[in-house]
């Protein structure tokens, strides 16, 4: 019982440090996303109803901890 319990330490620990991973890429694709829809409604808001005038924040309904170690 002892090993398996290890083993599942090990495993969560191991599942953390890549879902830690996978925010950062996420946060990264969509800083680049907001930047890119930002220039594109720059450019189109001379005069223009653009569909992209409204950015929504991804980040409200996260509930992803940066830390998740601590509570």
């Amino acid at each position: 019982m002892l090993g398996e319990n290890c083993y599942i330490m090990k495993e969560n620990e191991r599942l953390r440090k890549k879902a830690q991973l996978l925010n950062q890429e996420n946060q990264a694709l969509l800083s680049e996303l907001k930047q890119k829809l930002s220039k594109a409604n720059n450019n189109n808001s001379k005069g223009k109803n653009s569909a992209t005038s409204a950015v929504p924040d991804l980040n409200l309904g996260s509930t992803s901890n940066p830390n998740p170690s601590q509570p």
